[in-house]
């Protein structure tokens, strides 16, 4: 390479850190906040990096809403301070205070009168199912990022590795409560992602489904919904089954469904199906068991058969937020697993010997992202 080829490659990057120098001297700050062509920029960027700063905050507030039902509450109509204080338990002026918290969030209303409304976007929040169920499981996250070195570090046992002990295969020591809460907080949660995917991907070509890790089978009883001709399987652990059982057989799927108890660190999958899912599975491994997993349901498919894999995913050359920062950070407190990119588990499957990968625009990153691929002929 010439001399001035050399030169012409790094003049882009001495350029950007000249640039990144001058942004963050503080004498070029004060000057930009009050320059008319720049003072609009400043500001913005001001208003996005405090917004980050009170984040934490905003969380807790949301916490706090949940937790003393407020959004509940105020469901039935306009409230007083003193009324909800009364109810609640807290003190007047620190309700208010919450409340004044919640209306600058959008979540709740100020009414004129003083008394606080249910806003649109705390309403929502009523109607997402497992949403409220997932902000109250949220202490444990909140306890594992409270010293985020440490995280980062992999220092001390972390709360969400004690809740989620399904991940590292101890089945055998699954206590029925930890079992039955797993279950319960990820079948609240999984309508919405049935919901995504159904939308995303179709099945009217399947004959027969199973799904892999499937929990209650929340996941099942919505594509049964849709398509009643389809068969399904179920695979997941002895002690998640009772209550798929019970929630197929109330929605009269019985007759369709086969239950398979199993781990799949252990055992063989199922075979008969020419259609897998996983539902919010691969992010909660590591990549040498989501290797042998993908290994796995290779060998189960019949040539031509497909691979559905849904989940919230990472951005890869392009970092998002619900990929790249909250599901990051929480499978990494998990312990085991990682948020990845659509590109990286393409990759894994490609290596599995799977082809023809399609992954459809994802309508909320932030509840999942889903990838296909067949298995070649």
């Amino acid at each position: 390479m010439t001399v001035a080829g050399d030169l012409t490659e790094r003049r882009p990057q001495r350029r950007g850190g000249w640039l990144t120098r001058l942004i963050s001297n503080p004498r070029f700050q004060h000057w930009a906040s009050g320059f008319p062509l720049t003072r609009g920029i400043a500001r913005r960027d001001g208003a996005e990096i405090f917004d980050i700063v009170q984040g934490f905050v905003q969380s807790q507030v949301l916490s706090a809403l949940v937790e003393l039902e407020l959004l509940h509450r105020l469901a039935d109509g306009p409230q007083d301070p003193a009324g909800l204080a009364r109810r609640t338990g807290v003190p007047e002026d620190r309700m208010t205070i919450l409340l004044q918290a919640g209306a600058a969030l959008h979540l709740l209303k100020r009414r004129r009168d003083g008394r606080y409304a249910l806003a649109r976007k705390g309403a929502a929040i009523l109607g997402v199912p497992g949403l409220e169920a997932m902000i109250r499981h949220h202490h444990a996250f909140y306890a594992d990022m409270a010293d985020p070195v440490a995280l980062l570090r992999g220092q001390g046992e972390t709360e969400l590795a004690r809740f989620w002990p399904y991940v590292f295969g101890a089945a055998a020591e699954m206590e029925p409560e930890v079992a039955h809460r797993y279950s319960d907080l990820m079948a609240q949660s999984q309508g919405l992602v049935a919901q995504d995917v159904l939308r995303m991907i179709p099945f009217k070509d399947t004959r027969h489904l199973l799904d892999i890790g499937g929990g209650s089978g929340a996941f099942l009883g919505a594509v049964a919904a849709r398509y009643p001709r389809l068969s399904l399987t179920l695979f997941d652990l002895p002690e998640v089954i009772p209550s798929a059982r019970a929630r197929l057989a109330q929605a009269g799927l019985s007759a369709r469904l086969t239950l398979v108890p199993g781990s799949f660190r252990t055992e063989s999958l199922p075979m008969g199906a020419d259609t897998i899912s996983l539902i919010r599975v691969l992010y909660d491994h590591d990549d040498a068991t989501v290797t042998a997993l993908l290994a796995k349901i290779h060998a189960a498919l019949p040539p031509g058969g497909r691979l559905i894999v849904a989940e919230p995913m990472a951005g890869g050359a392009r970092p998002e937020r619900a990929g790249d920062v909250y599901f990051a950070f929480y499978t990494m407190a998990m312990g085991t697993g990682r948020a990845r990119s659509a590109a990286r588990i393409a990759a894994l499957c490609r290596a599995a010997g799977f082809d023809q990968i399609h992954t459809p625009r994802s309508l909320r990153p932030f509840v999942a992202s889903a990838l296909s691929c067949v298995k070649s002929a």
